[in-house]
């Protein structure tokens, strides 16, 4: 019965050994959420939890710097770099751009539409991606809210964007017909990186059929 009784008091001292591990591992213990910026520094990528997370963000901080098409057009023919300075967010591959405008739609290749801007000169070719393919990474430069060194490799920063434009696609893409959109007057925000100066191709991040 003595043996017993200590062998019942080793396994009691153990079970609170344990409760006691179990608690201070509890205290110690950060919840992440899935898409956040803890969960991008912590090496943990989702493409689909990210773009879900940060496409609200990216959609706002685009509207918020829209500047009108017709505005940047003249800006950027008086003084490219002043221009730049005031309306552009600096990028890897060069200057981006949010803008605004409502114009006629044109021909399309592709699932990309010429849309004709009243203002904008008819030297500028401006163009719209509508799907199935979109491509860039217009959405995640031109909010200036996303920085090669929130991620852990390059491979997540390049998922980032197509993440980006995944969700775009879904969240306003998915919720018109553009399968035919010529001759049609569309109202547009979105973004284009200006690595020539003549060809604006813009992605939406909100796109209204008139």
């Amino acid at each position: 019965m003595a043996r017993r009784g200590k062998l019942d008091m080793r396994l009691a001292a153990g079970s609170g050994a344990v409760l006691v591990l179990l608690a201070a591992m509890a205290v110690d213990t950060k919840v992440v959420k899935i898409g956040s910026a803890e969960d991008v520094q912590a090496g943990i990528f989702s493409a689909a939890s990210y773009g879900k997370a940060q496409f609200p963000k990216v959609q706002s901080a685009i509207e918020s710097r829209a500047v009108d098409a017709a505005t940047l057009a003249a800006a950027l023919a008086k003084d490219q770099a002043a221009a730049e300075a005031q309306y552009g967010v600096p990028a890897p591959a060069g200057p981006e751009y949010s803008i605004k405008f409502t114009g006629k739609v044109g021909k399309q290749d592709f699932g990309v539409y010429d849309v004709a801007i009243p203002g904008v000169p008819e030297t500028i070719h401006v163009s719209v991606q509508t799907g199935p393919a979109i491509n860039g990474t217009d959405l995640r430069d031109a909010a200036g809210l996303i920085k090669f060194g929130d991620f852990s490799n390059q491979i997540d920063y390049q998922n980032a964007s197509s993440a980006l434009n995944n969700e775009m696609k879904q969240e306003v893409l998915s919720r018109l017909d553009a399968s035919d959109l010529t001759g049609k007057m569309i109202s547009v925000v979105g973004a284009f990186g200006l690595s020539d100066p003549a060809e604006w191709v813009v992605t939406p991040v909100k796109l209204t059929v008139q």
